[in-house]
């Protein structure tokens, strides 16, 4: 969960860039953008997609696999506990990179969330 706790942070500080650098200026919409790429339904989506595209590495899926399964019960109301497992589990993993300093496949990874558009 301490991963889980650091990536949300890289994550969403990746998609505050991005919207930024789509020159959207009013702080109102880039909180409403922004949900599309930081809710839990939408990482989760995520996620899906990138395991579907078989796109992480094994000691990647073992870091996801870890945060999934972690026993934790609680969840926002918002969402079901699966949905929000899976957004953690993408929130691990982006922590453990920043760990281990892996910052370019951070990039990768952001990039691929984002349609590519990153710097």
């Amino acid at each position: 969960m301490v991963l889980a706790y650091l990536g949300d942070n890289v994550y969403e500080y990746y998609v505050r860039r991005f919207l930024i650098e789509q020159k959207i200026s009013n702080v109102n919409d880039l909180q409403k953008t922004s949900i599309n790429y930081v809710s839990a339904k939408n990482q989760a989506k995520y996620l899906e997609i990138l395991m579907n595209e078989n796109y992480f590495s094994d000691d990647e899926l073992l870091i996801i696999k870890r945060a999934r399964n972690h026993k934790g019960v609680s969840h926002p109301k918002n969402c079901d506990i699966i949905t929000y497992k899976h957004a953690t589990a993408l929130e691990a993993l982006i922590g453990y990179l920043k760990l281990e300093g892996q910052d370019n496949r951070i990039q990768e990874i952001m990039a691929k969330i984002l349609g590519g558009n990153i710097c």
